[in-house]
């Protein structure tokens, strides 16, 4: 399937540098020769000239927009090794550190002004300039992207990552659920929307046409957020099955060769793959208001609908067990377990037969290794979705969920034994169920402290 990141990528910035050259050129200022493409050392003054320009904010709206246009298309031109150095030069020169806040903090305590002077004089320059890309083309995209750059860079260096850090309360204003659209997107969708939705799909990948329009079928849902200044980028997409009964295997539910039912029929409604699209808002949730606004939108649309539950991946389940059955050895079994395994092999014992049957290739297709693992590896992952650390979940994904008022509700054994099911989990998922009534206070009692689940859940954890 010839679909690729990378077009989609190039086609972004493409449409970021034209949206600022058409900007900048609107603005009729002069703002001197163009920046080398790896930004040399005897650049940088005449990058900060432009950046201080940004930041005085004189003459008009047209004038201001031109400026922070023309210095996104600056940074835009320049090579990878560039835009590197143009983005250390801000996080390290227009940053706020802690001694200069602690100085803006004593300024302000020896002046009679007011406290919102204050706010503004903690505003790191930076964020003041990225600001300014609000009312720009194709600018709050651009901030957006610059943030994704930044948290990479912010893995090795510090002002960068605390310059991350301190635009995400300005992405989360300009980001708030309430100014983002919910739309429905389906297979006349436009093809340039059609190729994130593959792009983005983290969860269960898009491997062909077909996979794609059958997950766009008429018993499939698929919904995401748009922000109005990103008409053309999803922030977040879910995708949702409509069938009946629970579904327990991934594999079942998205085979594309199987037949098309009646939506107004079904029963259940399946969020199968949740998919943040856009890195620079990491740390900004929409998840929780997606899997709502979906749930009552086709709650209204097909009343048929009157369960809502995912079939969610376990993503640290595995290492977790390995961890388990290495450190532990034959304390994580019971007695029983390790009775079981003895007439399935002979060359090892307890813990260290579990792990050499878990390495055979295949072994979920031998009845009798499947069998003898079944019942050890899903009370491990029961134990594992109702354990916490301070009171959240250690999962991850069961975090999320919970944290949204879902229940844990069933295990699935061997519901994805693609390889990076078994990568993650061993093949097991988890549905969490949505229950719109109790959705409030199973919320609560998470933020109490407690991972509420059904019965059966509970009791294969108690082995």
């Amino acid at each position: 399937m010839a679909l690729h990141l990378s077009n989609t990528v190039d086609r972004t910035l493409e449409r970021l540098r034209t949206a600022f050259v058409e900007t900048a050129r609107g603005a009729r200022e002069v703002v001197g020769a163009p920046l080398r493409p790896d930004l040399p050392d005897d650049d940088i003054p005449r990058l900060k000239s432009r950046i201080a320009a940004c930041l005085a904010g004189k003459g008009g709206e047209t004038a201001r927009r031109g400026r922070a246009a023309e210095l996104g298309q600056a940074y835009l031109s320049l090579s990878p090794a560039g835009r590197k150095k143009f983005l250390l030069t801000l996080a390290h020169d227009y940053g706020l550190p802690r001694e200069a806040a602690m100085a803006v903090v004593e300024r302000w305590r020896a002046s009679k002004e007011p406290p919102r002077a204050l706010r503004k004089a903690l505003e790191p320059p930076a964020v003041r300039l990225l600001h300014e890309f609000v009312g720009v083309p194709q600018g709050v995209k651009f901030v957006v992207d610059l943030r994704a750059e930044l948290m990479i860079l912010g893995r090795t260096d510090a002002a960068a990552r605390m310059l991350s850090e301190d635009l995400r309360p300005l992405l989360g204003a300009w980001f708030d659920v309430g100014f983002l659209d919910l739309v429905r997107i389906d297979w006349r969708a436009s093809a340039a929307l059609l190729e994130k939705l593959v792009a983005y799909e983290a969860v269960h990948a898009i491997r062909s046409w077909r996979d794609l329009k059958n997950r766009l079928d008429s018993d499939r849902r698929c919904f995401a957020f748009f922000h109005p200044r990103m008409p053309d980028e999803p922030l977040i997409f879910v995708e949702v099955a409509l069938v009946n009964g629970m579904a327990g295997n991934v594999q079942r539910l998205l085979d594309a060769r199987a037949e098309t039912h009646d939506a107004r029929q079904a029963n259940t409604a399946i969020f199968y793959s949740i998919n943040n699209c856009q890195q620079g808002l990491a740390g900004i949730s929409f998840g929780n208001f997606l899997i709502k606004r979906v749930a009552d939108q086709l709650a209204r649309d097909l009343p048929n609908i009157k369960d809502f539950a995912t079939l969610s991946p376990v993503p640290g389940l595995r290492h977790h067990i390995d961890g388990r059955l290495k450190n532990e050895g034959d304390a994580v079994l019971t007695a029983g377990e390790i009775a079981s395994l003895v007439p399935v092999i002979s060359e090892a014992k307890g813990a260290a037969a579990v792990r050499k049957l878990l390495d055979r290739p295949s072994w979920w297709e031998v009845p009798a290794i499947n069998k003898a693992l079944r019942p050890i590896l899903t009370r491990l992952a029961a134990r594992y979705l109702l354990s916490d650390e301070n009171g959240r979940a250690v999962d991850r994904v069961a975090h999320f969920h919970l944290g949204n008022g879902a229940v844990v509700e069933r295990l699935n054994w061997l519901a994805d034994t693609s390889a990076n099911g078994l990568k993650q989990s061993y093949a097991m998922m988890v549905n969490y169920r949505y229950k719109l009534a109790d959705v409030d206070a199973n919320h609560e009692a998470y933020a109490s402290g407690r991972i509420v689940a059904s019965r059966e859940v509970r009791a294969l954890a108690k082995g």
